[in-house]
């Protein structure tokens, strides 16, 4: 197989290993929940001791306040779980995604690194299930909405032409998945930048506004990105690093079809 060949066969569908990636995500979220749960009733123990001293009302305010924290920390981790389990949004679950991405996700790698876990590992299950919770939500968006975020090492290293700042310099050579890239976003109307780090990144957010996004990335900057870009939805799709990691990496183009299928709002994605 070819490497033009190889950007079409690449399995189009989620990672065959998901339902283990999904185990590990929902085991994570409640360790890091009940290490919360559990560091809140510490703090609440240990001063309420003396606040009867400050004040008699004193240790009931706290113990609410305390309380109501714990409530909100089992809220988002059980509406999160019950959204994974049935793949639909449950107990305002939606409302609850910026809380995993800015609480959870830091939590829960660190609480993978105690186990034995390691990060790659943890953020690909957060990628698929941050996937996941973006597919349930059942949004189409216009394709001149969509911005196609991709990273520069997918293209060939050996390539003499400066894609950063304008795409369009691309020849459509053949060499790296960058010109099939461009046929699809011509082919579904949709935008397309490309990124060399997370500051030119948000810089291309900012510029363009999308509504959503589909960004191609390893594992450590997807889960940065989706965190950066909260609170617009991102469907992350891991490239392939057949040559090591940041040159000459691969992406499965059916899989970027497969996605554009499924938020694009007209004629190829579905109903308007």
């Amino acid at each position: 197989m070819n490497k033009k060949e190889s950007f079409h066969n690449l399995d189009p569908k989620l990672d065959e290993d998901y339902s283990a990636k999904k185990r590990v995500f929902i085991g994570l979220l409640v360790l890091s929940s009940g290490a919360i749960i559990i560091l809140l009733l510490f703090f609440w123990f240990i001063p309420a001791i003396g606040l009867s001293k400050i004040h008699p009302l004193a240790p009931v305010l706290f113990g609410t306040l305390i309380v109501s924290i714990i409530i909100l920390v089992l809220w988002s981790t059980s509406s999160l779980i019950l959204n994974i389990l049935f793949k639909r949004p449950v107990f305002f679950s939606k409302k609850m995604r910026g809380l995993t991405i800015k609480l959870f996700l830091p939590l829960m790698t660190l609480v993978g690194e105690a186990i034995g876990i390691s990060k790659q590992k943890v953020r690909a299950s957060f990628i698929n299930i941050n996937n996941e919770i973006v597919l349930n939500e059942r949004k189409r968006f216009f394709p001149e909405r969509i911005l196609i975020l991709l990273p520069h090492c997918l293209q060939s290293s050996k390539c003499k032409i400066r894609l950063t700042y304008n795409i369009e310099n691309c020849k459509r050579c053949g060499k790296c998945p960058i010109g099939e890239l461009l046929n699809i976003r011509d082919e579904y109307g949709v935008r397309m930048a490309i990124a060399t780090g997370g500051t030119i990144a948000r810089r291309i957010v900012v510029e363009n506004r999308p509504e959503f996004i589909i960004a191609v990335a390893c594992e450590r900057d997807l889960a940065s990105g989706i965190q950066d870009t909260y609170p617009l939805p991102v469907f992350g799709i891991l490239n392939m690093r057949p040559c090591g990691p940041c040159i000459d990496t691969l992406v499965s183009l059916n899989r970027v079809r497969w996605a554009l299928d499924r938020f694009v709002r007209g004629k190829r994605g579905g109903k308007d």
